[in-house]
């Protein structure tokens, strides 16, 4: 049986930066690994990302869109069945961060897929500075993200102190009590990681780590829904073609970000093409030389705007967030 890990995480934790690592660990390790990026929205940037892990050893596959739930999870299914007679060593599901988890789950029973796979792990990416006010919706989308793993990844906690990585945990456990979920996370702050939750540089892990997280496995925890549906309670906007420069982008995913008028935004991030010539001061000019000054990809959250060159890109935008304000929004992206 093929080996399907879920890498869960709310909008903007790090999925895709862990699953960089995570899969060239298992590709050193001798798997042959799939990558399926399952996301509701139309347009799938993640995936993108990962393109260069593409190789003898790593296939990439991608779901995107859907008109409603039910024709998402036929494509989900179909997907897996293919990716069943692939020869995997290892499947890893990155989904999106709104993603209802119980699919998941539902899914691998059913035949035949509950006779190709065997569920690994799962690891929940959770940003050690995350915000302690969300909403509703937003706090159960986390609870449930963080019921069932086997353990908890800390983003950039190298950027956070140890009483914000303890607050982030404590704000966890507050989500899970929320829905009735008996489950609890903890850490010790003097360095040593306990069973469930771990905070280190990522940079920094060894094959020890990654040993550890690879067989972390899965609970089967219990837990109260609410009365709404994650796609419903959160938007997506997608804006293509922008046209700005690096220093631009950046002012203008601050404002959004912190403009309540824009609605309640979570996440940004997409790619912009920017000229060859263009220089604002910001370090585009470095690229001189480089075909990868063309291209640059934004990734943002209320905690970090950061913006990379890329060697391709897509021209689109995406804002992700609840009660959002189309019209101040552009209004912020010059369109």
């Amino acid at each position: 049986m093929v080996k399907i890990d879920l890498i869960t995480g709310f909008l903007g934790s790090g999925k895709t930066t862990f699953i960089r690592k995570y899969a060239q660990y298992l590709m050193d390790a001798g798997n042959n690994i799939g990558i399926l990026e399952n996301d509701y929205g139309a347009v799938n940037v993640d995936m993108m990302l990962l393109q260069d892990l593409m190789g003898e050893n790593c296939e990439l596959e991608m779901i995107s869109g859907g008109c409603d739930k039910d024709c998402h999870r036929r494509r989900f299914k179909t997907k897996l069945i293919a990716m069943g007679m692939c020869g995997y060593d290892r499947v890893i599901v990155e989904p999106s961060g709104i993603f209802d988890v119980d699919e998941f789950f539902d899914i691998l029973h059913e035949e035949p897929l509950n006779r190709w796979y065997q569920i690994g792990n799962v690891i929940a990416i959770v940003d050690s500075k995350l915000e302690r006010d969300l909403s509703e919706e937003a706090d159960f989308i986390l609870a449930s993200e963080v019921a069932d793993a086997g353990c908890i990844m800390m983003s950039k906690s190298q950027d956070a102190s140890p009483e914000e990585i303890q607050g982030t945990i404590e704000y966890v456990n507050q989500a899970l009590e929320k829905v009735h979920c008996s489950r609890r996370f903890h850490c010790e702050m003097n360095g040593v990681d306990t069973a469930n939750v771990i905070h280190k540089n990522w940079d920094e892990m060894s094959k020890e780590d990654f040993d550890r997280i690879a067989s972390c496995g899965y609970v089967m925890a219990s837990y109260r829904k609410p009365e709404f549906e994650a796609e419903d309670a959160f938007t997506s906007l997608y804006f293509m073609n922008v046209k700005m420069t690096e220093k631009e982008l950046r002012e203008a995913a601050e404002k959004i970000l912190s403009d309540s008028e824009c609605g309640r935004v979570f996440r940004m991030k997409g790619f912009m093409r920017v000229d060859s010539d263009s220089e604002d001061g910001s370090g585009l000019s470095a690229w001189a030389e480089c075909d990868r000054r063309q291209w640059i990809e934004l990734n943002a959250t209320k905690n970090e705007i950061t913006i990379r060159p890329l060697h391709v890109g897509q021209e689109v935008l995406i804002v992700i967030g609840e009660e959002l304000h189309e019209e101040k929004i552009k209004s912020y992206l010059k369109i």
